[in-house]
């Protein structure tokens, strides 16, 4: 980056205001060039600072982040990173904040915490860095929209996405496009372990298909779509004759807890060629080895194209490897995961 990206903080409280800014100059390629209370505020130094990136807190006084979101989406489009309490509240909050728009998410420090805001700079980085897409205006609550693939019928395939920034959006379009019986599938999206239980309601809202936070145990079946709990555990599937999830206690993977690559990993000893691989929007390389280690193994594999990743980190990585089968459009992921995982008419894969 050949000049510093310019920040603004945005949020309620002096402490927080401080600590983010601290944690944020004290990367050589970042510079907080200014801070405000609230929305209003906000909007001033907007105007005045012409910020590359925005951080914003969630519940502030007058008006709050979505409110304030909203309105810099439609008039002034820029990178903004939402900043929340790890709560169930801000849980919903931050994934309604990344439907509208948001770059990314953090959580508010712990007690405890030793390393408060360890991603945040980076992801400010990826955010100055980034094109903003817009890839979905259109109204988030209508209802799933009806797959082209009208004779879709359930075969034996398993279906294994991965995704990090930019995948709450990108999972949306995809999952509106399956139907209520479509093939079983695992998805790990890097998210705060506060988040994805929110996040796979959500899902179970705006889907046809039946969306859950896994669990250890839950068996893999036609027509529910399974998301990995963040930040504890991984996600893997086991038992060949029986599919189900498996929760692990194993170090991070890449920096990610849960990991892609070890979803992928897992997928492809269990299913082989019975499997498909979907690597969506993200930072870093998470998932690139494991997509590779799918295709090996006989299934069918698909990366999103760049035109239309919010980052193209993740499915580039993938791409260069030569883990990607096929590079797609986001809007085509969907409908191409059914004919693939479709039951031919005779009833043999």
């Amino acid at each position: 980056m050949s000049a510093p990206a310019r920040v603004l903080v945005v949020d309620d409280s002096a402490t927080m205001r401080g600590l983010i800014s601290a944690v944020l100059n004290a990367d050589p390629d970042i510079s907080v060039v200014g801070q405000a209370a609230d929305a209003l505020e906000a909007r001033q130094a907007i105007k005045q600072l012409d910020p590359d990136v925005v951080t914003l807190d969630i519940e502030m006084p007058n008006m709050n982040g979505l409110e304030f979101l909203d309105k810099i989406m439609r008039l002034r489009p820029m990178p903004v990173i939402m900043v929340s309490t790890l709560t169930h509240r801000g849980a919903e909050a931050t994934i309604a904040a990344l439907e509208i728009g948001a770059f990314d998410c953090v959580g508010k420090p712990q007690p405890g915490d030793t390393h408060p805001f360890r991603d945040l700079a980076e992801k400010v980085k990826a955010a100055a860095r980034s094109q903003r897409k817009s890839m979905i205006t259109s109204n988030r609550a209508a209802a799933p929209a009806v797959t082209a693939v009208s004779d879709y019928r359930a075969g034996r395939k398993i279906v294994a996405i991965g995704a990090s920034t930019g995948g709450v959006e990108a999972l949306i379009t995809v999952l509106q496009k399956f139907p209520a019986n479509c093939p079983p599938t695992v998805i790990t999206q890097h998210m705060p372990h506060t988040f994805t239980k929110s996040f796979a309601e959500r899902l179970n809202r705006l889907c046809a298909p039946t969306v859950q936070e896994a669990t250890d145990g839950a068996r893999l079946e036609v027509g529910r779509v399974y998301l990995a709990p963040g930040g504890e555990r991984h996600l893997e599937v086991h038992n060949a004759a029986a599919p189900c999830c498996r929760l692990v206690d194993h170090p991070p993977v890449n920096g990610h807890r849960p990991s892609v690559d070890v979803l992928f990993d897992s997928v492809a000893e269990l299913a082989g060629r019975n499997a498909i691989g979907v690597i969506l929007t993200g930072m870093g390389r998470d998932g690139a080895a494991g997509l590779l280690k799918l295709r090996h193994a006989g299934a069918r594999t698909f990366g999103q194209n760049e035109k239309t990743c919010v980052v193209y980190g993740m499915p580039r990585v993938a791409y260069e490897l030569g883990a990607v089968e096929t590079q797609l459009p986001l809007g085509s992921i969907g409908e191409e995961i059914l004919k693939t995982a479709a039951a031919r008419k005779e009833g043999i894969e």
